[in-house]
């Protein structure tokens, strides 16, 4: 079983920047968003408050780990790989902090959708595919890094992250700011504006009324942000050291 989710992972890994917005495009497609609590707006709103707060925390996750110490998650080719065992940062709290943040989001993405039986398919999904990539991932560091993987896995959990370290694990480390702009302004942006734009659906085709154009002032104001970055970089105003 280990062994074909281990090539599961290898395919996603090397399509799932093609795979993963079509996937969500499809399942968003094949259900339109919804109330959870259909007489009670004000429940709405906090389920989606709390939607939107696990994608805000996710994103964190993501921004924290980039920010401390970054690891290239691309591979070479679009295969598994990497030239180093990176431990430091975040990586001595849990072996996949940016897996967390990613599922968060996508957990909190989904919330904001509303559609139960979507959500249920997201989540699992989405949960399956990263165990897939993980249990790949870890095939090849074992392989390539042996015992010193293997020691690493012994004393840092795959998922949940041991919150205790984080003093010990950020100590003599300084947050790059830049970085966290450079390599995620666009996971922010899009995540942000997927979570706007389930919103202005629900709002025009009347399923709540909150203000169509309050939210797509925020989509605006996001593109314009991203518009700004992606200049600055050209310009190489924001070049990393």
């Amino acid at each position: 079983m280990k062994q074909t989710m281990i090539a599961i992972g290898n395919f996603f890994f090397k399509w799932r920047n093609y795979l993963f917005p079509f996937f969500v495009i499809g399942l968003f497609a094949l259900r339109s968003p919804k109330p959870v609590f259909a007489g009670s707006e004000q429940l709405e709103v906090i389920k989606d408050f709390i939607g939107f707060a696990i994608v805000l925390l996710g994103l964190v996750i993501r921004g924290t780990v980039i920010g401390f110490a970054y690891i290239k998650r691309g591979g070479m080719n679009k295969k598994v790989y990497a030239d180093k065992l990176v431990t430091a940062g975040m990586f001595t709290l849990c072996r996949n902090p940016l897996y967390l943040g990613n599922m968060l989001t996508i957990i909190g993405i989904f919330i904001v959708h509303g559609d139960l039986l979507i959500m249920s398919i997201g989540i699992l999904a989405y949960s399956f595919i990263y165990q897939c990539i993980i249990f790949a991932e870890e095939a090849y560091l074992e392989n390539k890094f042996g015992k010193s993987f293997t020691k690493y896995c012994e004393k840092t959990p795959r998922w949940l992250p041991v919150l205790t370290r984080f003093n010990l694990a950020t100590k003599d480390m300084a947050f790059d700011w830049k970085r966290v702009i450079v390599k995620d302004y666009t996971t922010i942006a899009t995540s942000l504006v997927a979570c706007a734009a389930i919103e202005f659906y629900e709002d025009w085709v009347g399923v709540l009324d909150r203000g169509e154009s309050l939210t797509l002032g925020f989509i605006a104001a996001v593109g314009l942000v991203v518009a700004g970055i992606s200049l600055a970089k050209r310009k190489g105003y924001l070049k990393l050291a």
